[in-house]
């Protein structure tokens, strides 16, 4: 299957999960290296009825301030930054990588 299609699936797998309509989503933040790519902007874009893509979030910067947040709350970190921080939306650690026969 096509790695373009997987990533469309995965995107209707995250409405489906938050039981939102395409139609409810405000705006689409474009973040992590995928996200450069023309063909998948484009097929976004399609999803979401012509709907203009964000693009100002530098995308990798995104990525890291993220995995740093969800690190701080897992890890029950008490800085101040981080101790009123409720996370929304994150994508469910369901979405793994698979290599060689194991899932990470």
């Amino acid at each position: 299957m096509c790695y373009f299609i997987k990533c469309i699936e995965t995107v209707e797998a995250c409405l489906n999960d938050a039981k939102m309509e395409k139609s409810s989503v405000n705006e689409v933040i474009l973040v992590g290296g995928s996200t450069r790519i023309p063909k998948v902007q484009c097929m976004l874009q399609e999803r979401f009825a012509g709907k203009e893509m964000c693009k100002s979030v530098n995308p990798d910067k995104a990525v890291a301030y993220g995995a740093v947040a969800m690190a701080a709350k897992l890890s029950g970190d008490s800085d101040n930054r981080f101790r009123d921080l409720l996370l929304l939306d994150v994508t469910p650690l369901s979405l793994g990588v698979e290599a060689i026969g194991e899932i990470w």
